[in-house]
């Protein structure tokens, strides 16, 4: 068994494709139209045969408010691995990302979170 997609919950799937692609750097795999959205999906621009990323609408009525909770809690949604977390840091600091967490050592790793404009935290995280 092994993790084929995962999904974020995004409230605007074009921002957040130009968001995720333009910004983070991963390439766009699927987008089928399903109606007013789109099954829409991208992946690591190191391993695009990978685990894909769901860009997934938040059009539900339990995802804003969960989404609201975690951010107002600074609880990222989930995690992305990088190479270099001061590294990812600067880069994106550069492009006008807004993190809400500087890098910051905790044990074995390094992590820093972001918005990702799109209604939530991210962190990136690295072996320290």
């Amino acid at each position: 068994m092994r993790i084929n997609i995962t999904s974020v919950f995004v409230d605007d799937q074009d921002k957040a494709l130009r968001f995720y692609t333009e910004v983070l750097g991963f390439v766009k795999k699927t987008e089928i139209p399903l109606g007013e959205a789109a099954w829409l999906t991208v992946a690591s621009a190191d391993d695009p045969d990978g685990t894909e990323l769901l860009l997934e609408p938040d059009g539900h009525p339990a995802v804003k408010p969960f989404k609201d909770a975690l951010a107002s809690d600074g609880i990222p949604y989930t995690s992305f691995a990088v190479d270099n977390v001061q590294e990812e840091f600067v880069r994106l600091r550069q492009l006008g990302v807004h993190f809400t967490q500087e890098p910051m050592a905790t044990g074995p790793v390094t992590t820093a979170v972001f918005d990702d404009t799109c209604g939530n935290l991210i962190q990136i995280a690295a072996p320290t």
